[in-house]
């Protein structure tokens, strides 16, 4: 099979001839445009695969305290019928579990300190069942809540702000207060507490509280659980799962998701992947237009040859198509070489980056700061094929400019001092 002569020039101006100094320069050039496109491409890929694993890490350890699902009154008052809801929930094929709660505000004090948290009245037999957090605890703490005995789980940044450990007691604060000749004053309970929590997450390990829902209820005046936490089968269902529930439950209830929980902070983590996505696409942008000097270069050295092609009959279609393939050829290595390169290190991360802290003698993520001791990383497929798709075109359309000069070369003029 004969290969078209544009192919094969387009490929041996690539690989540039090194019968002249100038020759090797543009040689060189041309290389440095390929090394900048495959050095913005991983970078690309690099920077998004660690935002993904950190996205996912904090998602994780968020769905480890938070349920996929949460069903609720929007008074805070119990659930009407808490059977024939739990029945309506558990009937749709995804969901994997379901466990009532009571979901409250309150102040919990230890002497002079004084701190505010959310407390969940659970059962400690269903709320396994709808967070890996009461998995966790489901064989040493959870069953120390026993109903009537008032004791309280807190959250590590909560006992220690507190200096509480397992078996002090802490002041219980409801804001549902109780009328007395004085006047309305707030339900206070000495509780006990019966276990901490780490869950890695410092939003709830400083303000999660957890408590038998009987106890809760007998607290905060209620007549039974306010909500129902669901657990789904695959968790980027919940969204569609959450409006298929809320359409068969009857009564005045209130479905939400996990993703309108944190919405502020999905939204922002989107934000800045988008921005560092345009801005690492500018580093690739430039590579790629670095082309355009390199073929300008090589079609004002090369004028005699096409004068020398058009003579003998080549169109300036052809002509073009020479260029267009000796920048694409560069777009095309640097691109794979930068997909290689940023594949290798995204997958390879959690082990080039303690061999990189060793030899630097620094830690780049402490954790007892970022809760993180590795280096988190996701690629993922709906960013990596994008990024080749960019630099591609970017490199692609870099070409055409010089292509096309180089085909308006007037033989006659070219030859006229050769």
């Amino acid at each position: 099979m004969q290969i078209p002569y544009e192919l094969s020039l387009g490929w041996r101006y690539t690989r540039a001839g090194r019968a002249t100094r100038r020759n090797g320069f543009i040689s060189f050039i041309s290389g440095v445009s390929m090394l900048g496109i495959a050095l913005g491409v991983a970078a690309l890929i690099i920077v998004l695969s660690v935002m993904n694993g950190f996205q996912k890490e904090v998602r994780d350890r968020m769905l480890g305290v938070l349920s996929h699902i949460e069903v609720f009154t929007p008074s805070g008052e119990a659930i009407p019928d808490l059977p024939k809801t739990l029945a309506e929930i558990q009937r749709h094929p995804e969901v994997v579990g379901a466990a009532p709660f009571i979901g409250a505000q309150a102040l919990i004090a230890r002497g002079e300190d004084m701190k505010g948290a959310i407390v969940r009245g659970i059962d400690p037999a269903l709320e396994p069942s709808v967070t890996e957090l009461a998995a966790q605890l489901s064989g040493t703490v959870l069953p120390r809540l026993v109903p009537g005995e008032f004791g309280i789980v807190l959250g590590g940044e909560l006992a220690r702000s507190l200096g509480v450990r397992p078996g002090d007691t802490v002041t219980l604060i409801a804001p549902s207060g109780q009328v007395t000749p004085a006047g309305v004053v707030p339900r206070i309970k000495q509780m006990t507490v019966v276990g901490v929590f780490d869950s890695g997450h410092f939003e709830y390990d400083s303000g999660l509280a957890l408590l038998h829902q009987d106890d809760a209820a007998r607290i905060f005046r209620l007549e039974g659980p306010t909500g129902v936490r669901i657990k789904l089968q695959d968790l980027q269902k919940a969204r569609e799962v959450a409006v298929q529930i809320a359409a068969g439950l009857s009564g005045d209830l209130l479905v939400r998701d996990w993703t309108r929980q944190n919405r502020t902070w999905f939204a922002a983590v989107q934000l800045e992947k988008r921005m560092m996505f345009i801005i690492l696409t500018l580093i690739v942008a430039v590579a790629a237009f670095n082309l355009v000097s390199t073929l300008v270069m090589t079609v004002t050295d090369k004028r005699a040859d096409i004068a020398i092609l058009r003579t003998l009959g080549a169109s300036p279609r052809s002509i073009m198509g020479v260029f267009v393939v000796q920048g694409a050829m560069v777009g095309v290595i640097g691109t794979l070489s930068g997909l290689a390169l940023g594949l290798l290190v995204a997958f390879n991360i959690d082990t080039l980056v303690p061999a990189l802290e060793r030899l630097l003698g620094a830690t780049f993520l402490p954790q007892d700061i970022y809760l993180i001791s590795r280096m988190p990383s996701d690629p993922q497929s709906t960013d990596i094929v994008p990024i080749a798709v960019i630099s591609l075109v970017l490199a692609f359309v870099a070409t055409l400019y010089p292509s096309w000069r180089a085909s308006r070369v007037n033989p006659a003029e070219a030859l006229r001092y050769e």
